[in-house]
């Protein structure tokens, strides 16, 4: 089994938090996004994951590229990294990982997170990743028939046609059908509003005679933008807390209270401070005379008598005297003077 991970995209709805960070990179009860995503599709491998292949932008530098291989190869696969140099369209993205594209391959789109209970059924020509939405039409969609079999794909639906939305996490048993139909739309230069899209490449497969299965997952998490980053750094936080140490041994605490769950990194220090829910630190961040609840505090962050909710505050920002909601960047400073 392989992975594919496309990941270069831009991130602007993220800023200012992506201007220093790719936003895969970004953490979520105390790892990457993309480490967690790559982590949850090998859980539900039933067979050994053998590389994961990372596309990336060209500017992401080598200790992001090195950092995302250590994620591959903590679970025992081999990393591959692969250039997207121009934002040309998710098939385009996807082949930029061709050699990488044979065998069986899981295709996950790093903006999202998921929660689920059940096996990858490799036995299946493809599966399609959907989770029932109340509202379908900020996203592609698809149509199944009696039998549980995918007819129709569709994208951003004004009325509706279905609840189904697509995740962003494909199974494809032939990854070289795959990359022989991804590359039929760029030498035929197939384009949706200027850019080579997966979905066209789906519907040939399906013209074809290709069967496509719908994947439900339990819970679908997006981490698009601040609040929903936040919103999906609380649930991972309730999902994981049973599991994973959350709490850093090398915390040091005076006065202070944390009300799980929360993750605390490696040498933070907490004085006179109150902690969750739902709350993650970074390594080496100082709280003192605050109460954070329900954010994502980055690494080597300050924060001094504020009280912080609902917030995302970057690496080596410091912030005083604040009571809000923020989203603020790396070495961003706040300081509210008292009057």
């Amino acid at each position: 089994m392989k992975i594919i991970v496309p990941m270069a995209g831009m991130g602007k709805r993220m800023r200012p938090h992506t201007l220093t960070v790719p936003k895969p990179l970004l953490p979520v009860a105390g790892k990457p996004i993309v480490q967690r995503l790559v982590e949850d599709i090998t859980r539900v491998c039933k067979e050994p994951v053998e590389e994961v292949a990372f596309i990336i932008g060209p500017t992401f530098g080598k200790a992001v590229e090195q950092s995302l291989i250590a994620v591959a190869e903590s679970l025992g696969a081999k990393g591959s990294i692969y250039y997207q140099q121009e934002a040309l369209g998710t098939a385009h993205a996807i082949l930029c990982a061709e050699p990488a594209l044979n065998g069986k391959v899981v295709v996950a789109f790093a903006d999202t997170l998921f929660k689920a209970d059940f096996k990858l059924e490799s036995e299946r020509e493809g599966i399609i990743w959907v989770q029932k939405i109340a509202d379908p039409r900020a996203f592609g969609v698809v149509k199944v028939d009696a039998n549980n079999v995918i007819t129709d794909f569709v994208e951003k639906p004004e009325t509706f046609v279905s609840d189904l939305a697509i995740i962003g996490i494909y199974y494809f048993k032939d990854g070289a059908n795959l990359k022989k139909e991804l590359n039929y739309l760029i030498d035929n230069n197939i384009r949706e509003k200027g850019e080579y899209q997966l979905t066209n490449a789906l519907e040939n497969m399906k013209k074809k005679g290709m069967k496509f299965s719908p994947g439900k997952v339990s819970e679908w998490l997006d981490c698009g933008n601040k609040d929903a980053t936040v919103y999906t750094n609380q649930r991972v936080l309730e999902f994981v807390s049973e599991k994973e140490e959350l709490v850093s041994k090398s915390l040091k605490n005076t006065a202070s209270r944390i009300i799980p769950p929360c993750y605390i990194g490696e040498n933070v220090v907490l004085l006179n401070a109150v902690i969750g829910p739902h709350v993650s630190i970074g390594n080496n961040t100082l709280v003192e005379n605050s109460v954070i609840k329900n954010s994502i505090i980055q690494e080597n962050a300050k924060i001094y008598q504020s009280n912080i909710a609902d917030s995302m505050i970057g690496s080596f920002a410091e912030i005083s005297g604040v009571n809000a909601d923020l989203s603020v960047g790396d070495y961003t400073v706040i300081k509210n003077k008292a009057k």
